[in-house]
């Protein structure tokens, strides 16, 4: 059985204060909670406020984004030996968002893979196709391209500790959501590329989330559905009340 993955994204949102104030309410709210992995992701400057907010509970911290380098004259960057350092788990990879505006290609999603693994991070490494992909019938191409080109080139033994999270970019904030069906038959066709790279077991053991407009009235519906193994969520994940609503579907 995989174990359901339930992260938020907060991208460019709170304050170190705010931060603070949102575990405040969110860690009562799913103290309890079994059978499943919770990770939020702030952004760089909020992350020893979370680790510390965090502190003896189940929930876990990660970072938005990382380079590919230990160290260097790489301004504005940051690595992943210091994502760890200040007590991040996990960190986002290739968000449709980086891709976006910040010029993130597949070959570079696979070099910072492999830079998360090697300073211990686990990785949610996000695909998705556009909407005119989608409405053009080049989903299958898009996923098999971004698969093929930025996690593909991981050994069997990186592979194994990486999560997937499919994020169908015309869903990412606008208020439209992938049908359920339309969800699982992306997570099943990448479900299947994995299986064809890296084996029937591996694939199966692969955990792949949903990202694009998650909120509490559809989590529970998503993560029916067999090959939907949690979600990446972004705006319904900075309300307390509302996450702990997705978490706990």
């Amino acid at each position: 059985m995989r174990t359901p993955l339930m992260a938020g994204n907060w991208k460019m949102y709170k304050t170190a204060q705010e931060t603070s104030a949102f575990f405040e309410k969110f860690r009562p709210l799913v103290d309890k909670t079994a059978g499943r992995d919770i990770v939020i992701c702030p952004t760089f400057p909020n992350l020893p406020a979370a680790v510390q907010a965090t502190q003896g509970s189940r929930v876990e911290i990660g970072g938005q984004n990382l380079f590919w380098k230990k160290e260097g004259a790489y301004t504005g960057e940051v690595s992943g030996p210091m994502l760890t350092a200040v007590g991040a788990k996990w960190v986002i990879i290739g968000h449709s968002e980086r891709r976006q505006y910040f010029g993130e290609t597949d070959d570079t999603v696979y070099q910072k893979t492999v830079a998360a693994l090697e300073a211990g991070l686990k990785p949610i490494v996000c695909v998705g196709e556009r909407l005119e992909d989608r409405e053009g019938g080049r989903m299958e191409a898009v996923l098999t391209t971004q698969f093929r080109g930025g996690i593909a080139q991981l050994t069997p033994e990186q592979f194994a500790k990486i999560v997937i999270a499919y994020e169908p970019v015309w869903a990412i904030g606008t208020g439209k959501t992938a049908t359920p069906e339309i969800a699982a038959d992306a997570h099943s066709f990448i479900r299947g590329e994995a299986g064809r790279k890296y084996g029937a077991d591996a694939a199966q053991a692969l955990r792949i989330l949903y990202g694009g407009s998650v909120k509490p009235d559809n989590a529970k519906v998503l993560m029916a559905k067999e090959d939907i193994d949690g979600t990446l969520v972004g705006g319904a994940a900075l309300d307390a009340a509302s996450f702990a609503a997705i978490v706990n579907f």
